[in-house]
């Protein structure tokens, strides 16, 4: 007989069978043959049940009763007692308080209304399922539980939620949830794994846990040891303050973790061997392929979050990251050393991120973190070369002579008829203003900057493979990803639509069947080729669009120069007016670009049904980044390469429409022009869209949830609002969607400090400025305002590397032709060398300006009414062409032949000659730091020699008891000797893993 107060629950092996309240509160049927009971401590609440606890412990409950009877799996816990401090102790745990909620679904229920004679649904009752007890509902009189009818779709969800929930019992999960005891509200099931499942599943998972262990980490030589000792000191103030190992130099041994080896690891306590981080990843692996067979997508909560029938699942952060008091956990710590904008100058707490998040947004931070502190070397020598820029302004020759009053160059009217001639020293602030980014310095700084992307990808994968060494990633196999339940779904119709078989009976055949596939059982290219299709014709309509976009922003600048031009009072002004507009339309249509392609290239991506969850990300991240990358750089590859080349010549200029005529560059060239366009749309990117829609966008949708929340009917509760649970806290919250958006707003801000540097020197100056509040920024989103996301366990970065690297290769050759033709260095460093007379460049500006004569203009395009203190024969305007009087007037001439020539052989041997510096820099920089190779290596052995000794250990204690013992002595030894112990260890006891931080 059981003792007192313990109560038997069935625990009902088999398939999955619906349990409705009804069938709860006229009470279970008694177990059938061969049931298995789990005892578990029992309340002594009375009730009209009220039976002794003589008569719960003698045996399995009679049949179904309405006076007496057990409920078949579920037990009531009246939520509505009240509970004392002492007996609530914790809000992430069980009402008992020592189950830890590890995972929480959430759902929202609808009744159509309670029957009228019997007013209120009484009190609010909690269900526990599998191995939690309470108070059970009375089997009839005005205790019942009626529910009022629901309509087919909510009866449908509710079948569908008790069979998944069911499932994860079976699958050995202990679950808690509360009563529908409103008209209508939302419900949070509470899931706590035991020891066995973590076990059962750590081991199927391959997750690394430490041994029992311990060695040294080698240290460095004498030099760079007493070198890394000052460094240190010196950056001592800058280190979070955070809990770190007691002794860096010593490391713990990891290994997957195995039920046959429990001897092989410290296990002082199976409440926290495992840390919240990685029990929730084992409840989540759970989820994802428990089955489902009365929903159309059979597998994984995924698709039933996807069908709406639940709304949310995520596991809980570790309490409140602003309680008062000396409680501290681990959000906490976070948010007070890492997601505050106080500690901006702080190294990041790496280690704890990794522990609390998970490596994969670990990676991410570190990534970050790296980039960033990148950009301050390379803004230090961007500064410097502005400043060169600034102090050599006067003695720029070709500045002075454009200034030169005496000078008197007559250029050609800028448009058509209303347009007059203009001397050219009336462009002397462009012309200087150009000097400040079109000088020798920025070759040098293009250089650089292409050494420095390389140099930093090298430095990510070094650091990478610290991180994976200290973090147990190393040697990690690639986990065996399931299907998605939309690929499912597809293949599922495939196979019926062959065979002809029902629904019903293809909804019930075993998953383990679809894991041999052929042919039928998988999506070949002909199934997929429809959405390869669509994919094909979309991106290139997308695309298609972004260029008419550009074209019409073109249209918008010609046209606007040229109503402009017809009034005196603009006509000064008309450069200016116009490419400031025209840069602000196109941020504006950027914005709103990238909202729309990124919803487009989710719906391309589904349309395509990758089979895994990496798939489809990599698949989302090229289509995303094609799009975004067309998007953002359009305009400024026009400005830098194509404006100013078709526009002909006077005489014989390109018309766009009747009467407008293509734009043309500014006298001192496009190069300050892109400058503009280039730091305008990268600011005001980086300004809106990365820092005000990441801030406010999140803030108002709380502050619409919780409006919405509020006005609901059903939803308030006093007395719980003043005391909301964990779980509650966290529902709030939104929802995490993945690292895709953060990832891309950095590659695009890489992009603008790589692809256009020699333009703009000054742009790692304000990414480097953008990234000190972005990395707060995403550390609060993180930490306060998302739910905790599910720890994923990878190796790198993924996809986004080789982006990167693919955008440091192509920045080579954007920055070569951005100073071949875009720039005046070649021209001036041809004119120099061999058209000088005296070796300097005075001359140039005349030099590069030809002739017109103005009698051959077009009847209907001269200057009306001309203002010119001079009478005009003949105009300059800029380009290398015959003059009129030459025999082939207005042809081009030697020097335009000479300075192509000189343009196609730099862009030739700059880009060889900076290729191989970068692969030099590859080849002298290891991708594995010398130092972790060899404790990999020593890793390797030490780990043999450990499981050596441990298996000798073993047989030691195997053979001993023999002479003492016929047999059971030596069995039971043996048992002891390979497992752990199965019971609670004392309070106070703490896991043996610790985590080491490493400062990024």
């Amino acid at each position: 007989m059981a003792a007192p107060g313990l109560r038997d629950i069935p625990l009902l092996p088999g398939s999955p069978r619906r349990l409705s309240p009804r069938a709860v509160a006229r009470g279970g049927q008694g177990p059938k043959r061969g049931q298995q009971y789990l005892k578990v401590p029992g309340s002594q609440a009375p009730g009209p049940q009220g039976s002794s606890d003589h008569d719960r412990d003698s045996g399995p409950p009679s049949g179904g009763g309405s006076s007496c009877g057990s409920s078949v799996i579920n037990n009531y816990l009246d939520a509505n007692e009240p509970v004392s401090s002492e007996a609530r102790l914790s809000r992430m745990h069980f009402h008992d308080n020592q189950r830890k909620v590890d995972y929480v679904l959430a759902y929202h229920y609808r009744k159509r209304g309670v029957h009228p004679g019997h007013g209120s649904p009484g009190p609010s009752l909690a269900i526990v399922s599998n191995g939690e007890t309470g108070k059970e509902p009375r089997a009839g009189g005005h205790g019942d539980i009626e529910l009022g009818p629901l309509d087919a779709l909510e009866e449908e969800r509710k079948e569908q939620r008790e069979e998944f929930e069911h499932n994860l019992m079976e699958a050995g999960l202990e679950l808690e949830k509360d009563v529908e005891s409103k008209s209508q509200g939302s419900i949070f099931v509470r899931i706590h794994a035991p020891w066995q499942v973590l076990a059962r599943e750590a081991e199927f998972l391959k997750i690394k846990v430490p041994t029992k262990k311990m060695y040294e980490i080698k240290s460095e030589g004498s030099i760079t040891k007493k070198f890394n000792e000052l460094l240190q000191k010196l950056s001592s103030p800058l280190k979070p303050r955070v809990p770190e190992h007691s002794n860096n130099k010593m490391k713990n041994l990891s290994y997957p973790f195995s039920r046959e080896k429990m001897y092989l690891y410290n296990i002082q306590d199976k409440d926290t061997f495992f840390d919240n981080a990685t029990r929730s990843r084992i409840v989540h692996e759970i989820l994802k392929r428990t089955a489902c067979s009365r929903a159309n997508n059979t597998m994984g909560i995924n698709s039933l979050i996807a069908n709406n029938i639940y709304e949310a699942a995520y596991p809980l952060h570790d309490g409140e990251y602003d309680s008062p008091g000396d409680d501290t956990n681990d959000r906490k710590l976070l948010y007070q050393e890492w997601a505050r904008y106080g500690v901006f100058y702080k190294f990041q707490p790496i280690d704890l991120i990794r522990k609390y998040f998970g490596e994969k947004i670990g990676l991410y931070f570190a990534w970050l973190g790296l980039y960033t502190s990148f950009l301050i070397p390379s803004s230090v020598i961007g500064v410097i070369v502005f400043l060169y820029g600034c102090a050599t302004i006067e003695e720029d020759i070709p500045s002075k002579e454009m200034c030169d009053q005496q000078n008197a160059f007559t250029m050609c009217p800028l448009c058509d008829k209303s347009c007059d001639y203009w001397n050219l020293s009336s462009a002397c602030g462009t012309a200087k203003a150009s000097h400040l980014f079109d000088n020798p310095a920025t070759v040098f700084f293009s250089i650089f900057m292409a050494l420095w992307a390389t140099m930093f990808l090298e430095n990510w994968k070094r650091l990478q493979m610290r991180l994976g060494y200290f973090w147990d990633l190393t040697g990690i196999e690639e986990e065996e990803e399931h299907s998605r339940p939309e690929y499912e779904t597809k293949v599922r119709e495939k196979m019926l639509k062959a065979s002809g078989k029902s629904v019903v009976q293809k909804l019930g055949t075993n998953m383990a069947e679809d894991e041999d596939e052929d042919d039928e059982d998988k999506l070949t290219w002909k199934d997929r080729f429809p959405g390869y299709l669509m994919n094909f014709a979309s991106i290139l309509f997308m695309i298609a669009l972004t260029f008419s976009i550009v074209f019409g922003v073109i249209v918008y600048r010609i046209t606007t120069a040229a109503a402009l031009s017809l009034n005196k009072a603009t006509r000064s002004n008309v450069r200016v007016t116009v490419t400031a507009t025209a840069v602000i339309i196109n941020l504006v249509v950027i914005l709103i670009l990238d909202e729309i392609y990124g919803a487009v290239a989710t719906w391309l991506t589904k349309i395509e049904v990758p089979k895994t969850e990496q798939t489809f990300e990599e698949r989302l991240i090229l289509k995303a980044f094609l799009l975004k990358f067309v998007n953002a750089y359009s305009p400024i590859f026009y400005v830098a390469f194509f404006k100013g080349r078709f526009v002909g010549r006077p005489g014989s200029y390109v018309y766009v429409f009747d009467g407008y005529r293509m734009e043309e560059c500014a006298p001192g060239g496009c190069l300050m022009e892109l400058c503009i366009q280039l730091s305008i749309i990268m600011l005001g990117k980086q300004l809106i869209q990365n820092n005000i829609f990441e801030i406010g966008v999140p803030k108002l949708k709380k502050l619409f949830r919780k409006l919405k929340d509020e006005t609901e009917p059903g939803e308030t509760d006093s007395a719980h609002s003043k005391h909301p649970e964990q779980w509650d806290l966290d529902y709030s919250l939104e929802p995490y969607t993945g690292l895709t958006p953060e990832y891309m707003e950095m590659i695009i801000q890489f992009g603008f400090v790589t692809l256009f540097v020699a333009s703009f020197p000054l742009a790692p100056v304000f990414a480097l400025l953008n990234n000190v509040i972005e990395v707060r920024l995403d550390a609060k989103k993180f930490v306060t305002e998302l739910r905790r996301p599910d720890a994923v366990r990878t190796k790198d970065i993924g996809i986004w590397f080789d982006i990167l690297s693919g955008i440091g290769k192509f920045s080579v050759i954007s920055n070569a032709f951005v100073i071949a033709i875009t720039s005046d260095f070649i021209p001036r460093l041809v004119y120099q060398y061999a058209y000088s007379h005296n070796g300097t460049l005075h001359g140039f500006v005349n030099h590069t300006l030809s002739f017109f004569n103005v009698s051959q203009l077009k009847e209907g395009t001269q200057p009306e009414n001309s203002q010119f203190d001079q009478e005009v024969q003949f105009c300059r305007f800029k380009d290398y062409r015959e003059p009129p009087w030459a025999p082939n007037p207005y042809e081009f001439s030697k020097q335009y032949w000479s300075i192509l020539s000189a343009r196609l052989a730099f862009v030739i041997i700059f880009q060889n000659l900076v290729m191989f510096l970068s692969v030099l820099v590859d080849w002298m920089i290891p991708d594995i730091p010398t130092d972790i190779s060899d404790q990999i290596k020593k890793e390797k052995g030490l780990l043999v020699d450990f499981f050596l000794k441990e298996e000798h250990e073993k047989l030691k204690l195997t053979d001993e008891p023999a002479p003492r013992s016929l047999g059971g002595g030596r069995r039971s030894r043996s048992r002891a000797a390979s497992s752990a112990p199965s019971g609670r260890s004392q309070p106070g006891s703490i896991a043996s893993s610790a985590s080491q931080h490493t400062n990024v």
